[in-house]
């Protein structure tokens, strides 16, 4: 399988203010991420999460090693348009980049500034706005849409420039619950049925557990990786990095304090509610 992204012994250090030493965020990560992979990023604060997403649309160069995106290295300079139009970044605040006061006006502006003819923009947004469901918004003015509603039209914004990889930066982070499903249902929707590839960074554990696969960040490391289920099934590392699991675990994992046998793995209720049941029943027929 070809790597869409790939950091080999990335170092990454901000510089200092005036006599202040620089702050190192990494020294030596080595990450890939597959084409056509959806990767949830977790960590706490200060563990790197962002920085690394900036890194993967050459908004951030290394100070050390290399990071490669569609096989460019990010560290020359002629490859830095390419690689832009290879990954598109959705950030926290939709506010922030959205540049219209239409819809459809909005999601063509990164297609015109790529020089993409005109008629070709018209069938890019059509698409792209179909793609996150906010066809029927076209001619609606940005500022009127509900949170929800303002991040899928970034998102659109960023799928009519025909990316191959969609980084999105905590994108549900001021979001309700509603307008959180909204954006996460989308992002899900893109990388099965278009098979873009998926880099979520995300503090939301019900959001990483519906990834294929699951990075833990601490302290600018790679603290561990794997399936949902293998990465949340080690609750004790989570709470030593203070994260905590998806809620399903996390009750196994008191029941399992109790003296309960359950599997850390259940990710969603209802076969967290049927490995329950089944301990409960088991020790009444004994």
């Amino acid at each position: 399988m070809s790597q869409a992204i790939k950091t080999e012994k990335l170092c990454f250090t901000y510089p200092g203010v005036e006599d202040t030493p620089g702050v190192a965020v990494f020294d030596g990560l080595d990450l890939t991420v597959d084409e056509g992979d959806f990767v949830a990023v977790l960590g706490g604060n200060g563990s790197g999460k962002s920085t690394l997403a900036k890194h993967f649309n050459a908004i951030l160069l290394p100070t050390g090693g290399t990071v490669w995106v569609c096989g460019l290295d990010t560290s020359r300079e002629e490859n830095l348009i390419p690689i832009r139009r290879q990954v598109g970044m959705v950030f926290q605040n939709p506010d922030n980049q959205i540049v219209a006061n239409v819809v459809e006006e909005d999601v063509a502006f990164g297609p015109e500034n790529l020089g993409i003819p005109s008629g070709e923009i018209r069938q890019r947004v059509d698409a792209a706005l179909n793609q996150v469901g906010m066809y029927a918004y076209r001619q609606h003015a940005p500022h009127l849409l509900s949170g929800g509603q303002k991040q899928r039209v970034a998102i659109a914004g960023i799928l009519a420039m025909a990316p191959k990889c969609v980084v999105l930066d905590e994108p549900t982070a001021m979001l309700d619950p509603k307008g959180r499903r909204e954006v996460l249902d989308t992002v899900l929707q893109l990388n099965r049925e278009k098979g873009i590839t998926v880099v979520l960074i995300t503090h939301h554990m019900d959001e990483a557990a519906k990834a294929k696969r699951v990075v833990i960040l601490d302290q600018g490391r790679i603290a561990a990786q794997g399936t949902p289920a293998q990465v949340f099934s080690q609750v004790d590392l989570l709470h030593s990095l203070g994260l905590a699991a998806p809620e399903t675990v996390e009750l196994c994992h008191a029941l399992n304090a109790e003296g309960y046998s359950l599997p850390l793995d259940r990710l969603d209720a209802e076969s967290c509610a049927q490995a329950i049941l089944d301990a409960i029943t088991g020790e009444e027929t004994t």
